[in-house]
């Protein structure tokens, strides 16, 4: 049986680094390392990845929020953990994917609230949610080629589809960010609000959804996702091509100098190597 992940917020070393509340038939699922900008961890996949099967689980929780404590939504995986060689993924939950997320598809509908920066993993956990409901000071990015890695949570995946294929191109290549005006443009959002207001405003996109028929909702969502377009950026094959890229890169001198110059707060040496 699944454990509650109902818990307080913070970052004491006890306390689960995601909790799950249930409110009026919304699950919402607040990323909680606010003192670690809601970097992704084990700890944190493991949490997320619970919360989403309670959700899925649930039949009076009929769409979840997922969104961060504190002032980021998420900076992405937890480069001072990746620098000293310790797995971000949930043990034991290897087809979870980056932040309990990444390649866990759940029937219920995901709308991401967020309420601040979303960086490379950050940003790929606002692509697998199906809305978002954005921040007007929050900002996204893939940046993961300033660290010598790739977007491998599901940004090369997802935002090819998601967006124009030169937009998609820019915003992985370049790395640069993208602010909340430019994501709503492009249709990568579809709300931007002020700040104070983006978990109420997700919370009212979210009974909007739950008022309608839950069956009709969910194999709308199933099908949606599983035919649109060529193929699905949930097919195992296209992430097994992606897993073999990112492991063949996470073994180069260049991934180690990305996170040990981070961690040391400077500018990489890259060495094409």
């Amino acid at each position: 049986m699944s454990r509650a992940v109902e818990t307080p917020r913070g970052d004491a070393v006890d306390a689960p680094a995601a909790r799950l509340e249930r409110r009026d038939g919304v699950g919402v699922i607040t990323l909680d390392r606010p003192r670690a900008l809601n970097a992704v961890n084990a700890q944190l996949s493991a949490a997320v990845g619970e919360a989403l099967e309670q959700l899925d689980a649930d039949p009076e929780l009929r769409v979840g929020v997922v969104t961060g404590a504190g002032r980021a939504f998420c900076a992405g995986a937890d480069l001072k953990e990746l620098a000293a060689g310790r797995d971000v993924h949930a043990p034991g939950h290897p087809e979870w994917g980056f932040a309990g997320i990444a390649e866990h598809f759940v029937e219920t509908p995901l709308i991401a609230a967020v309420n601040g920066f979303a960086l490379g993993g950050g940003t790929e956990i606002v692509l697998a949610c199906d809305l978002a409901v954005m921040s007007e000071e929050a900002s996204l990015g893939l940046p993961e080629v300033r660290r010598g890695l790739i977007a491998a949570a599901g940004g090369l995946l997802r935002l090819p589809r998601q967006l124009p294929p030169k937009v998609a191109a820019e915003a992985l290549l370049a790395g640069g960010p993208i602010d909340a005006e430019t994501a709503l443009r492009w249709g990568l959002v579809n709300r931007v609000v002020p700040a104070a207001e983006v978990l109420d405003a997700a919370l009212a996109l979210a009974r909007e959804i739950a008022a309608n028929a839950p069956l009709a909702v969910r194999a709308s969502k199933r099908i949606a996702h599983r035919w649109a377009g060529d193929g699905s950026d949930w097919d195992r094959g296209d992430w097994a091509r992606v897993s073999r890229a990112f492991d063949a890169l996470q073994a180069s001198d260049d991934a180690r100098e990305g996170a040990r110059a981070f961690a040391e707060k400077r500018a990489p040496r890259w060495t094409g190597a």
